[in-house]
């Protein structure tokens, strides 16, 4: 018997905690600034929004919305499947769905000469997004719950959601 898989070793137990801090930190990110662009769909809000930074106006509208929308479900899939433990592996996807986005982020600064900001920034937010797809992938992924498991930890929030919203 694996004794290491019953009593993981601390350092195990500390990467795992560095994981679920980034994955939540991370995911938050994305998540808040994805859905900032996917407003701009609205064309009020990215006549407003081409003005505030330098590099909108490169980028067509429906492209930056589309960048939104790959930012805020990744974000999500950072945090979602590997709390309720349905699809976990969907976790280290999400993170290399996102590091894809900071690369090909990075490669537009670099072709644009902003490279003392943003392409920094994008790569930062890139490898990180790169450790925690190793990490949920190859060190230490999420093991899958019964849906059975799901549906309790539902049927205990439905039936209080109900109560709450609907009064009588």
């Amino acid at each position: 018997m694996n004794h290491s898989k019953q009593h993981p070793s601390l350092a195990t137990k500390a990467f795992n905690v560095l994981l679920w801090t980034l994955q939540v930190l991370w995911g938050v990110f994305f998540s808040f600034t994805g859905f900032g662009k996917v407003l701009a769909y609205e064309p009020a809000v990215w006549n407003h929004m081409v003005h505030q930074v330098v590099w909108f106006s490169a980028v067509p509208q429906g492209l930056f919305v589309m960048i939104g929308a790959c930012e805020f479900f990744g974000g999500i899939g950072l945090i979602l499947p590997a709390m309720i433990g349905v699809k976990p592996k969907l976790t280290p996807f999400a993170a290399i769905g996102l590091t894809l986005v900071m690369i090909l982020a990075a490669i537009f600064h670099i072709v644009r000469g902003e490279v003392s900001f943003f392409v920094p920034v994008n790569l930062v937010l890139g490898g990180v997004a790169a450790l925690i797809a190793y990490g949920r992938l190859m060190a230490i992924p999420i093991a899958a719950r019964s849906t059975s498991t799901l549906r309790m930890l539902l049927s205990g929030f439905v039936p209080v959601w109900y109560q709450m919203t609907h009064t009588h």
